[in-house]
């Protein structure tokens, strides 16, 4: 059994999280703030999201920790407050790659 007990609470706590990185802009925004903080006009930039849409989801992943913020003067900076979150991109990511190997081998002449 793993560390922790998976209770109807714990569950939903981890479900809100999952939730959370099922949205591709939040995957998208976290993978932008991967090697240094940005401003909302930045990340807005580099993702093409609208400010609007780009707050609400910032909102969001801040809510849940997955980015941490401050602020300078009347400029928000975003960062990631947790890089663990690239562990769990990397074992989907890893999964993915796994099942494309398998279809090509079963469909290779």
């Amino acid at each position: 059994m793993g560390r922790y007990e998976l209770t109807g609470e714990v569950l939903e706590l981890v479900a809100q999280r999952f939730r959370a990185l099922a949205e591709p802009a939040r995957l998208q925004i976290i993978d932008a703030l991967r090697n240094r903080e940005m401003t909302v006009t930045e990340l807005g930039s580099k993702t093409g999201l609208g400010q609007a849409n780009l707050s609400k989801h910032l909102q969001i992943l801040h809510n849940l920790g997955f980015v941490a913020r401050r602020k300078t003067g009347l400029f928000v900076h975003y960062s990631l407050a947790d890089r663990r979150v690239f562990q769990l991109c990397e074992i989907v990511c890893d999964r993915i790659d796994g099942e494309a190997t398998s279809r090509r081998r079963l469909l290779a002449p």
